[in-house]
């Protein structure tokens, strides 16, 4: 089945267009979005993902019609080779089926990759600047009642609460629970650093 994806940038905008090239390129079904520059949901884009299926093929007019970045699109068509969609951008002419557009999908993979490597130096060279000059502080760390946290420990360690609802009572999210207890079990003896 040919599934169309079209997006409206604003909700003034009319798809009439490119309904017509959609039908032009044969497509069967139509999936649409339409917001503005407040509201970024894609129900249509998400309706559309649950839909196609093996041997489907997507046809979309542009990548700034399908995906938000470079990063998006990788990831939305990651997300197609899985499902073994084939996708085809008819104003870039990549179809994902030929060997020609698998090899531009894996530049665009490197290019995004090197756009984020390129952001994360500059953030850290950011941040290297604003120490020197002792502005940077660092994120503030989170406290954690000491009483409150061996009370809790105990009871899990006894079997009597698991670390779930740990993590719900000291209110934190699970990465920091976990270095929390790393933290109290180091301070206490019960683990090595």
């Amino acid at each position: 089945m040919r599934i169309g994806y079209i997006r409206v940038l604003t909700v003034d905008q009319e798809p009439t267009q490119r309904e017509i090239i959609m039908e032009r390129l044969g497509v069967d079904k139509l999936f649409m979005d339409k917001y503005s520059r407040k509201n970024k949901d894609r129900p249509g884009m998400d309706e559309m993902m649950a839909f196609v299926r093996e041997g489907d093929v997507l046809v979309v007019e542009s990548f700034s019609q399908f995906a938000r970045s470079m990063k998006d699109l990788i990831l939305l068509i990651k997300e197609l080779n899985r499902k073994q969609v084939q996708f085809v951008s008819q104003k870039e002419s990549l179809d994902t089926s030929t060997l020609q557009g698998k090899f531009v999908l894996e530049m665009f993979g490197a290019l995004a990759q090197l756009e984020h490597e390129i952001a994360l130096q500059r953030q850290a060279e950011g941040i290297a600047i604003a120490k020197a000059e002792g502005r940077y502080k660092g994120r503030k760390p989170i406290a954690v009642d000491e009483e409150r946290m061996a009370e809790l420990y105990a009871a899990w360690k006894r079997g009597d609460t698991v670390p779930k609802l740990m993590m719900k009572a000291l209110g934190l999210k699970p990465a920091t629970f976990w270095r929390k207890v790393r933290a109290y079990e180091v301070k206490h003896g019960i683990r090595k650093e």
